[in-house]
């Protein structure tokens, strides 16, 4: 999950696996000027921003004291009165998918349809969800040892996944949440990002590379053991999307490790005296 940027608060396949150039889409290669200065305003306006916020935030934890005396709260309320939490939380949501659609659209070209380009498509159902939801059971299996071994050594934050107020619309919430961060990352930090390098003629474990530390990043706020667990899972989802050429088995398994961390913990949390 990308740290949070500021919100209003008033409470404390098909495709061979080379990487296609602009070229092959219908037009001329863009000049690599261009096609860098696009990562950078794409990168700056969604995932990039986050990870400089986080590194800030991270650097001010640093300073109050020893990370595993502190906590992070993910899904946080917005407002202290309900209809207006539920207001800037549908907004944040929404807000936060522009720079999808802004990626969707600099990919998209006559007769070239970004989500086709990408693999973010449902043209193979029984194949994405078998192996996003097999991904998910995996990570989400090391990413409870990551935390576990991060507590314990002192390098990870106590992290609160959801602490909204208990309302009708707390669980919808959450899961749209959820959805929110898997199509934002997997788009725009695997699919995007690899679309991109590939036109600059970068090699491909330079490409897994790089995606899977700009993902570790923007987890950083959460501390140090989040970030190597986000660089690891970076790098499986990298070769898994450079030799399937989909992006929507990686969007499922990211969306069921969110859904059952934010909803479980919104539902038995409370029920155990956790972020009640």
């Amino acid at each position: 999950m990308p740290a949070p940027l500021p919100a209003p608060r008033d409470v404390p396949s098909d495709i061979p696996s080379d990487i296609p150039s602009t070229a092959e889409d219908g037009g001329s290669p863009q000049p690599a000027r261009r096609i860098k200065a696009e990562i950078l305003v794409v990168l700056g306006l969604s995932l990039g921003q986050s990870g400089v916020y986080a590194a800030v935030n991270l650097l001010e934890k640093l300073t109050r004291g020893p990370l595993s005396g502190q906590t992070t709260t993910l899904n946080p309320v917005l407002n202290d009165r309900q209809y207006f939490d539920l207001t800037y939380q549908l907004l944040s949501i929404f807000f936060a998918l522009v720079p999808v659609a802004l990626v969707l659209f600099l990919l998209s070209g006559p007769g070239v349809s970004a989500f086709r380009r990408l693999g973010f498509t449902f043209a193979k159902p029984g194949t994405d969800f078998g192996l996003g939801l097999g991904l998910a059971a995996v990570i989400g299996v090391g990413t409870l040892g990551v935390y576990a071994g991060g507590r314990a050594l002192g390098l990870t934050t106590a992290i609160i996944p959801a602490a909204l107020d208990a309302y009708w619309w707390t669980v919808p919430v959450l899961v749209l949440s959820a959805l929110r961060h898997a199509v934002l990352e997997e788009v725009i930090v695997v699919g995007y990002l690899f679309e991109r390098f590939g036109e600059l003629r970068w090699s491909v474990p330079v490409i897994i590379v790089t995606s899977a530390l700009i993902r570790g990043s923007y987890h950083l706020y959460q501390g140090f053991g989040p970030f190597i667990g986000n660089v690891l899972m970076g790098l499986l989802f990298g070769y898994l999307y450079a030799k399937r050429r989909r992006v929507m088995p990686l969007v499922i398994a990211h969306a069921a490790i969110d859904i059952t961390g934010f909803v479980g913990f919104a539902l038995i949390g409370p029920a155990i005296g956790i972020g009640g």
